[in-house]
């Protein structure tokens, strides 16, 4: 079964307080009919600051959808290689080692995708399978982890790369008053994760079942209205309460196989607000303080859109609660509304540590990692054995050639470091 490795997460620079978002909110919509509605939610999401990938003065001016647009490319090109070169030194692997490349994000798009031009340009192989996801939202990130679970189903042994990217604060629309849109002005912060799945070994979540949901006929409750200026964020006020329906789905699921989803080890769940992580707990009969660490991503970073998952599981890990015969929820929710589940039980040991390097900051241009001739890795992966078989791409066959092809990849010895869901569903799927 593939292992989830710890991830890799990053925020930007540029900060701003609860504090001072309400100033802001009361100074520019002095004169908005529902004002005090409006600071009320703010001040109850439960976040304390966010990171911004611009300045505040920067933010709070649109220059248009399509500088927009561009600034979330140049930015991503930036930011992500070194979060990446984190996670692959995380999992004890390369990008040669990759077989797929799972990117989403909600708040930027790019055609060909992301993913192209991470193939490019940080040494992963040319025949990397690519899978943008790109309009499922907060709920993406756990989509991702079962869709790259998906892969390694199909592809025994094969490593899989997921990257979340999400700058919400360059969807910031000034001139809409809608009370939602308000609301996600004081609650969505701007970050990047990467984590890597791994076919065979690794220390982390050994992912053993998933599954899909939607929550019937509630479709426009959490919804992108894109307009001339971008996307405008709709909201509707009975999301929160959603957790009533989903609960119940969780506990199923769960209960299906074996598991008893109100008596586990670690949760890795979605911090989309406070409520949502308070009903959840209480219809779930879980202890509220087991979502210590979504609360604390909520409270630190805000609502990372599709990232938050992943930061919660890294500052599980840097806890030390991924212990063998952990056993581990991983719910996701987003627009839909749509829940993705996974449970795991964790295993495996820490890998060995990266040479020390000094930290590069984020905003400094990444270095290229080494091409994948450059490599050499004692690591059996799906390529590996494709290649042990006498099915050997063009490439390797030159290289068996001249080297044996005993010797079909090559391991990184020089990487970058960074900082840092009542219906009746359909049951898990067991990977075997």
């Amino acid at each position: 079964m593939p292992v989830l490795c710890k991830p890799a997460v990053a925020v930007p620079e540029h900060v701003i307080t609860r504090e001072q978002t309400l100033a802001l909110c009361a100074d520019l919509h002095r004169d908005h009919p529902r004002l005090a509605l409006a600071l009320r939610l703010i001040a109850n999401t439960g976040v304390e600051k966010r990171h911004l990938v611009l300045p505040i003065e920067q933010v709070l001016h649109h220059p248009g959808f399509d500088e927009r647009n561009d600034r979330y490319e140049e930015e991503a090109k930036l930011r992500v290689p070194p979060v990446i070169r984190q996670a692959l030194d995380n999992a004890g692997v390369t990008a040669g080692d990759i077989d797929a490349l799972v990117y989403v994000s909600c708040t930027g798009f790019m055609m060909p995708s992301m993913t192209a031009w991470l193939i490019n340009n940080l040494g992963f192989r040319p025949d990397v399978t690519q899978l943008p996801i790109s309009q499922l939202g907060c709920a993406a990130g756990a989509a991702a982890v079962n869709r790259a679970h998906d892969f390694c189903a199909a592809h025994p042994g094969a490593n899989v790369l997921v990257v979340a990217c999400e700058f919400s604060s360059l969807c910031y629309q000034p001139t809409d008053l809608d009370v939602g849109n308000l609301l996600s002005n004081g609650l969505f912060g701007d970050g990047i994760a990467a984590a890597v799945l791994r076919g065979a070994g690794g220390h982390g979540i050994e992912l053993r079942y998933q599954a899909s949901y939607l929550l019937p006929n509630t479709e426009h409750w959490i919804s992108f209205d894109i307009g001339a200026r971008g996307p405008h964020f709709r909201l509707d006020l009975r999301v929160p309460g959603t957790m009533a329906d989903l609960a119940p789905v969780i506990a199923r699921q769960a209960r299906d196989h074996g598991w008893n989803a109100s008596d586990l080890d670690l949760y890795v769940i979605h911090a989309g607000g406070p409520r949502i992580l308070d009903d959840l707990a209480r219809h779930l009969r879980v202890r509220p303080e087991a979502f210590w660490a979504s609360r604390q991503t909520l409270s630190e970073y805000g609502n990372i859109a599709s990232a938050v998952v992943f930061d919660v599981l890294r500052r599980a890990f840097e806890v030390g609660m991924v212990r063998d015969g952990t056993r581990c929820l991983m719910a996701g929710f987003g627009p839909g509304i749509t829940a993705e589940l996974t449970l795991g039980t964790c295993v495996g040991e820490d890998p060995p540590d990266p040479v020390p390097r000094a930290p590069r900051p984020l905003h400094a241009v990444a270095e290229p990692l080494r091409l994948p001739h450059q490599r050499r890795s004692g690591r059996t992966t799906a390529h590996d054995r494709m290649h042990a078989h006498g099915r050997v791409h063009a490439r390797d066959r030159r290289h068996a050639r001249g080297h044996g092809a005993a010797h079909g990849r090559h391991a990184a010895d020089d990487h970058g470091t960074c900082c840092d869901s009542d219906g009746h569903p359909r049951r898990l799927r067991r990977r075997r």
